[in-house]
C-alpha cells in the first residue's frame, strides 16, 4: 500500500465510519477543497467538519465502503458504496429509521501527502428514490 492509499483508508475507515472529526487534520491540508453531491462547494477543515456533523446526522450509523481504488501520481480514485440508516432529516426528506445506499466515487488529489482537494460524486438520483420509497405515506420534512 502507498501512502496516499492509507491517506484515504484512513478518511473513510476512521473519519467518516467512526464519525472521528478529529483526523481531518491528519487527511487534509488545512485550505483543502471538497466538492460532493450532497451539498455545496467547502473549503478548509471548519467547513467539512459541519459536512460530516449534516450526515451523521442522518445517517448516524453512516458507512463507507471502499470497493476499488485505482492510484496514478498525486491522484487516486476510489469506487465506494455508502449506506446507513435514515435517521434525521436528509436532502428535504423526514426520518424514515430506514436503511438507505448508494455508489459513488471520490476523486483525491494529493499535495505533500495531504488531500488538497476531494471530489466526491454520488448516485443521489438513486439515494433520493430510495428515500422517497421509505418516505411513502411519510409527511415531507420542513424546510
Amino acid at each position: 500500500m502507498t501512502a496516499q492509499t492509507d491517506i484515504v483508508r484512513l478518511f473513510y475507515d476512521e473519519m467518516w465510519n467512526k464519525a472521528d472529526k478529529s483526523r481531518i487534520p491528519e487527511v487534509f491540508h488545512p485550505d483543502f477543497t471538497f466538492r460532493g453531491s450532497l451539498g455545496p462547494v467547502l473549503v478548509g477543515h471548519d467547513q467539512f467538519a459541519g459536512y460530516v456533523d449534516d450526515v451523521v446526522g442522518a445517517l448516524p450509523d453512516f458507512v463507507c465502503d471502499i470497493l476499488e481504488t485505482t492510484e496514478q501520481d498525486e491522484r487516486m480514485v476510489a469506487k465506494m458504496l455508502f449506506h446507513g440508516s435514515h435517521r434525521g432529516e436528509m436532502l428535504g426528506y423526514a426520518p424514515s429509521g430506514k436503511r438507505v445506499a448508494w455508489h459513488g466515487s471520490a476523486h483525491f488529489t494529493f499535495r505533500d501527502g495531504l488531500v488538497a482537494d476531494l471530489w466526491v460524486l454520488g448516485d443521489v438520483h438513486g439515494l433520493i428514490q430510495a428515500l422517497e420509497a421509505n418516505n411513502s405515506g411519510l409527511p415531507k420534512a420542513s424546510s
